[in-house]
């Protein structure tokens, strides 16, 4: 029996036992780059620089949290749960069974992270075994639309995109199918926000090859669902492409402004210090590219937003280090327009994701080597 068909018999019997409690950052409004709360639709926006400057003179510190459970992860999907609560989904695990030059294997699983406890639970898992999920949470509910799953044989073996779609409701702990993805825009990897009970869905990619040519298909295009209506929007076409195809890049909502950081095209190693932003007020407008470029350019990078900033964590893709991970943290200050650096990160990784709650940093997961090599690891980065 695999571990995935053990972790599957029954999720709730896998209820991991409470750990000791860890002294956590306190939870400051538990924002994060998806949380729709703290957006004002399209009315002016402001952050002030006198309450936001109050972190400039701080020591930048990183705190263990407990390990995920079960199995360590890569290339899962992580959000913030109002109101203390982080969940990630889907994603790789070690397997021992694959005849994959990456042992791993593709798992449905979702599990619950409480902050105040620093306890792991496991909830009733996603529908179908996806990794580069696209996911965010709208008024307490959790929607995933569309990611990568398994295809092809032992010597054609890849990850392709599906169209399939579906909302969860932790009250109950049950999933509903909602409508798929439009037709030829399925796809995984994609960079994901939400605004005015909107998921925006820009570029991501419909195929990672795991033999032979490893062909990584990357595509440009902007999806929007309304999660109201619970139906795909027509997207305005100065918006409907992103300036150049990106997957594996970082993203995050900042008032009215949807940013896509980083990330890489058509190839591991193609990547990109862009910074692309959409006013998502005036999509007639379209994308732009900031004048600002990352320090550091990469794909696989994580990023979180605190206050006006959007700090960015780890990826691939570094030919200066044996495992070709990076460690860079790196802060976009939207509102001057300036990078900064700021340390390295404590477990260099990539293929996770980073979620921004109170003034914190949380980065579950992750790989530290090069294509797969998934950890347990889960740490806060406190700035």
């Amino acid at each position: 029996m695999s571990m995935l068909h053990a972790l599957m018999l029954n999720h709730s019997q896998f209820e991991p036992p409470v750990l000791k409690r860890l002294q956590v950052p306190p939870i400051l409004g538990h924002r994060s780059q998806i949380d729709e709360s703290f957006q004002a639709p399209c009315r002016f926006f402001h952050l002030s620089q006198n309450v936001l400057s109050s972190r400039a003179h701080r020591v930048p510190t990183w705190k263990n949290l407990a390990s995920i459970p079960f199995a360590a992860r890569q290339e899962h999907t992580t959000v913030f749960l109002p109101p203390s609560t982080i969940a990630i989904l889907g994603g790789i695990i070690p397997s021992n069974g694959s005849d994959s030059i990456i042992p791993v294997e593709t798992v449905p699983l979702m599990q619950f992270y409480s902050i105040p406890d620093d306890t792991w639970t496991s909830r009733a898992p996603v529908p179908r075994a996806l990794n580069h999920l696209n996911v965010a949470v709208v008024k307490g509910k959790i929607y995933v639309l569309g990611g990568l799953t398994e295809s092809g044989n032992a010597t054609t073996r890849a990850w392709s995109a599906v169209s399939d779609s579906w909302v969860y409701d932790p009250i109950v702990d049950t999933w509903e199918s909602v409508l798929a993805m439009p037709l030829n825009e399925a796809r995984g990897s994609a960079a994901v926000g939400v605004y005015d009970g909107k998921i925006y869905l820009a570029g991501g990619m419909t195929m990672l090859e795991l033999f032979g040519n490893r062909t990584q298909d990357t595509v440009s295009i902007v999806s929007i669902y309304d999660t109201r209506n619970r139906t795909w929007l027509t997207v305005p076409k100065p918006a409907k492409q992103i300036p150049e195809g990106r997957d594996h890049a970082g993203a995050a909502v900042i008032g009215s402004r949807m940013y896509i950081l980083g990330g890489r095209n058509h190839a591991q190693l193609n990547v990109k210090d862009t910074v692309f932003i959409l006013d998502l007020c005036n999509l007639e407008a379209g994308w732009r590219t900031s004048d600002e470029r990352m320090p550091t350019a990469r794909g696989g990078v994580t990023a979180g937003t605190i206050g006006r900033k959007i700090y960015t964590f780890g990826g691939e893709g570094n030919p200066a280090a044996e495992n070709k991970v990076f460690d860079e943290v790196e802060v976009y200050d939207t509102v001057a327009n300036r990078w900064e650096s700021v340390g390295t990160m404590v477990v260099p990784r990539h293929g996770t994701y980073a979620v921004g709650v109170g003034r914190g940093v949380y980065i579950p997961g992750g790989g530290v080597v090069q294509g797969g090599a998934p950890v347990a690891d889960f740490n806060v980065f406190i700035p």
